[in-house]
């Protein structure tokens, strides 16, 4: 009985011990740094920004005439060929001028064809009377009124035939005007948006009213606003990628084209807190590169997520940058601490490639599989002390 009953408590202060013990051959066998296993991957350096997808070919159809729109053949998405008939404007005042042209025109044909009779006549008077005139028939006066006679019919064909001149261009003036009332697609392509209605009336005088875009979606081309701080790593024929707003995993890949040279113009401010905003604003200049859209996934307008990349490396010994102490005046050297497999701390001078907030591309004094310490653990508590 006595036994069993001290057999319990003793069993517990074993149990109590056994637990002292491993606690602190635990604490003993834990580094006081943290460690990470140097591995190999993919790193690239970016330069992120936010750019409008748009059409890389597309013109804006206007209306040259003034007039009512009696048609219009086509809807926004509609495809049309170059030559298709979008839409038709009244057509009856321009026809008018023209046919006023017409028959102004004839008329100084008609006079142009009774003028040179007249020339003609006065041709033959002019020679007679140089014959009787050698021969002593005819007074010198008469002779001299044939002469002005002659002259002046010849200059009346000629003012004749300037103004068949230029009533002529005149007429093909209003001819082309005329033609206008019927607008035709100067390219292939889509229907994008329609900014005119059937019977609406145009007013052409003084700028031309713009009735549809058209646009050929085969071919996009992403504006990018790029921050001053950024713009200096991007060139012309820089890879650059993006994605589309909507959490789309697929990824569109281009090149840069342009970097246009000067920002866009600021809207025009006034007052002090206006112009306060605009001392404040980011400056951003705009970057063009196009992507091809066969498949038609893309539109205008749509957001871009872009991506330019400064700098990349693929399958390179990686560290992470606050691992990494800068060696002064050396730029692109470091030293790191490396964990020997005696436990032991050696620095290593290591040169570094591609560089991330986060990452850096090692290019010597490093290998994979190297233990890499990355900080050092703070203070261990007690190790008689449980956490439970």
């Amino acid at each position: 009985m006595t036994l069993r009953r001290y057999k319990w408590p003793a069993l517990l202060v074993l149990i109590i011990l056994l637990g002292f013990t491993w606690r602190w051959w635990q604490v003993r066998a834990e580094s006081p740094f943290e460690t990470e296993v140097v591995q190999r991957g993919d790193i690239e350096h970016n330069v992120t920004a936010i750019g409008t997808l748009q059409p890389r070919s597309y013109v804006d159809v206007g209306a040259q005439v003034s007039g009512q729109i009696l048609a219009l053949h086509v809807q926004p998405g509609d495809a049309v060929e170059k030559g298709k008939l979008l839409a038709e404007i009244d057509p009856r005042v321009p026809q008018a001028t023209v046919d006023a042209g017409r028959a102004a025109l004839a008329g100084l044909q008609a006079q142009l064809e009774e003028q040179e009779a007249q020339y003609a006549f006065a041709l033959q008077q002019q020679a007679r009377q140089q014959r009787m005139h050698a021969d002593g028939s005819t007074r010198a006066e008469d002779v001299q009124q044939a002469e002005a006679t002659m002259k002046t019919a010849a200059a009346r064909i000629k003012n004749l035939k300037a103004q068949i001149v230029q009533t002529q261009s005149t007429l093909q003036g209003n001819e082309a005007l005329l033609g206008f009332t019927r607008i035709y697609a100067p390219m292939s392509g889509t229907v994008v948006s329609i900014e005119a209605k059937t019977g609406q009336t145009l007013n052409a005088t003084y700028q031309t009213p713009t009735l549809l875009r058209i646009a050929d979606l085969s071919s996009m081309t992403v504006w990018t606003d790029v921050s001053e701080a950024d713009v200096r790593y991007v060139k012309p024929g820089m890879a650059v990628y993006f994605k589309t707003l909507g959490g789309d995993v697929r990824r569109w890949n281009g090149t840069v084209r342009q970097v246009l040279p000067a920002p866009p113009k600021p809207e025009t401010t006034s007052g002090a807190t206006s112009q306060a905003t605009a001392s404040n604003k980011v400056v951003l200049y705009t970057v063009l590169f196009d992507v091809d859209n066969a498949d038609g996934e893309l539109m205008p307008q749509m957001t871009a997520q872009v991506s330019f990349v400064v700098a990349q490396a693929k399958q390179v010994v990686l560290a992470p940058t606050n691992a990494l102490a800068a060696v002064e005046g050396q730029p692109g050297k470091f030293k790191v601490r490396v964990l020997n497999k005696a436990g032991k701390v050696d620095w290593h001078e290591v040169q570094t490639g591609v560089r991330t907030r986060l990452r850096a591309e090692v290019v010597s004094g490093m290998a994979e599989g190297e233990q890499l310490i990355i900080a050092d653990k703070p203070p261990q508590a007690s190790p008689w002390k449980f956490k439970f």
